[in-house]
């Protein structure tokens, strides 16, 4: 609203006295808000005083919202001006014109046909704090809204608040009611006022819209109070992820697992670690699957819990509250079996995610939990689940890679790593190495194990009669 009043009609933001015998002596000097079009200077006569005076009450209808009275002042006053042939200022109330034709189209929320109403709209979340939202409406544009917050000292309904809220506008904004919006019948008595509650159609609309007007003020407020106090966001999260999973105390230390491997090949595991619902990655580990023949990740999971407990227990490291394992029921029994095996079961809560349709798996419970799809709690699992499949799947690459890069140095018998890293570093690569002469090659390592290098390269110069013809020189 401010910014279509500084389009319109720029007025002045010095709070010095104007007056006529100041004007016309030249006593006043215009300013940069001139210069910038945010004023129309009235201290230098370049607006008079009736003119700025229509100014104001121009604004005023703004602020009241008779757009139509406005638009009707502006269409006439570009009429005027153009039948005396003055179409340069006549063009500039045009675009008057139309930029209120835009705010109108931007505020009107629903059908015009509806005319001064007020509207009552509630937020109750069944906690301590109710907000209820005020919105007055002139032809389908509100032009007045504020919300209010209460807290519950009595239990009271909300039919109770909406009374104490009416009487706090009335009281506060100087509200005259005649007809009112509202979810439900107050407990007050108006006589003359009208109260309507809408079932459906454009009344119903506006009842959401100040409603989810109340949602959105309980929704800034937090946020606010979280950018001032971090911990407290933080304490909010922990304390939902608390009653979601049902946890005796808050998961301040939380840990999630996942198997990798590839028809069985390179069978490695992944534990991340959160702490106060955030990654800390210098606790991340991996473990590489030693007892575990296969693709089997019931076993390699059990594998990897015995591990890392039985370790944080020896070395006498704090424990999570709450493990959180990649995969569904079975992975979960798995689990589950080796925390009792440790004498654990208890002591550290366990929960499975599921990768389909996200379900939460308990020990014991056949019937899986579905978490509101924008639940923080959910969220932080999630997160959980992704990181320790990325750490997972990072290690597993690396891994499989190491394996499966063997130069053909290395299977020449009888020569080492270092050898290898001498031929390498001084040639830069295999096939300089394969062309080099013996004499280059005794040079960097040596006559003997020169000799046994160039053979392989060249197996019908082998002095020594051995068969190099199954090795393989591929790089």
């Amino acid at each position: 609203v401010l910014d279509l009043i500084r389009e319109l009609y720029p007025l002045r933001s010095c709070r010095g006295v104007i007056t006529p015998e100041g004007v016309a002596s030249g006593k006043y000097r215009l300013c940069l808000d001139y210069h910038i079009k945010r004023c129309c200077g009235p201290c230098t006569g370049h607006v008079d005083e009736v003119a700025y005076r229509r100014h104001i009450e121009r604004v005023k209808d703004i602020l009241r919202g008779d757009m139509s009275e406005l638009l009707d002042h502006l269409r006439k006053e570009m009429e005027e001006l153009s039948s005396q042939l003055r179409f340069e200022e006549a063009q500039t109330v045009k675009e008057r014109y139309q930029l209120v034709e835009r705010y109108c189209a931007k505020s009107v929320i629903v059908s015009q046909t509806i005319g001064d109403v007020d509207v009552f709209g509630v937020w109750d979340d069944g906690g301590d704090e109710v907000f209820v939202n005020y919105m007055h409406m002139h032809r389908g544009a509100v032009v007045r809204s504020v919300t209010l917050q209460y807290r519950r000292s009595m239990d009271e309904t909300v039919a109770q608040l909406l009374s104490y809220a009416m009487a706090e506008v009335e009281r506060e904004l100087g509200a005259v009611y005649d007809e009112v919006i509202v979810p439900e019948m107050p407990d007050v008595d108006m006589p003359g006022v009208t109260f309507i509650v809408p079932q459906r159609g454009d009344k119903s609309k506006i009842l959401e819209v100040s409603e989810r007007n109340a949602r959105q003020h309980k929704i800034d407020m937090l946020k606010h109070m979280e950018r001032n106090d971090p911990e407290q966001r933080t304490d909010r999260l922990l304390e939902r992820m608390k009653a979601d999973f049902r946890l005796s105390e808050l998961p301040r230390h939380i840990e999630c697992f996942d198997n990798s491997n590839i028809q069985g090949t390179n069978p490695v595991a992944s534990c991340v670690v959160f702490r106060d619902g955030k990654p800390s990655k210098k606790d991340y580990r991996h473990f590489n699957i030693k007892t575990v023949e296969g693709p089997d990740d019931f076993a390699s999971m059990k594998e990897v819990l015995t591990r890392r407990y039985t370790r944080l227990v020896n070395e006498g490291q704090g424990l999570p509250q709450l493990i959180v394992v990649d995969g569904g029921k079975g992975q979960l029994s798995s689990a589950v079996e080796a925390l009792d095996e440790m004498g654990l079961r208890g002591a550290i809560a366990v929960v499975g995610i599921a990768k389909r349709l996200e379900e939460i798996y308990f020990p014991g419970d056949s019937v899986p939990l579905y978490i509101d799809k924008n639940s923080e709690s959910l969220r932080v699992v999630q997160h959980l689940r992704d990181e320790a499949h990325r750490f997972g799947i990072t290690h597993h690459r690396n891994r499989r890679s190491r394996s499966q890069t063997v130069s053909a140095i290395d299977s020449i018998k009888g020569i080492g790593e270092k050898t290898r890293q001498a031929l390498l570093t001084h040639f830069k690569s295999l096939k300089r190495v394969r062309e080099a002469d013996l004499d280059d090659l005794a040079s960097v390592i040596g006559p003997s194990k020169a000799s046994i290098v160039y053979n392989a390269f060249h197996p019908e110069g082998d002095a020594d009669g051995d068969n190099y013809e199954n090795v393989n020189i591929n790089s």
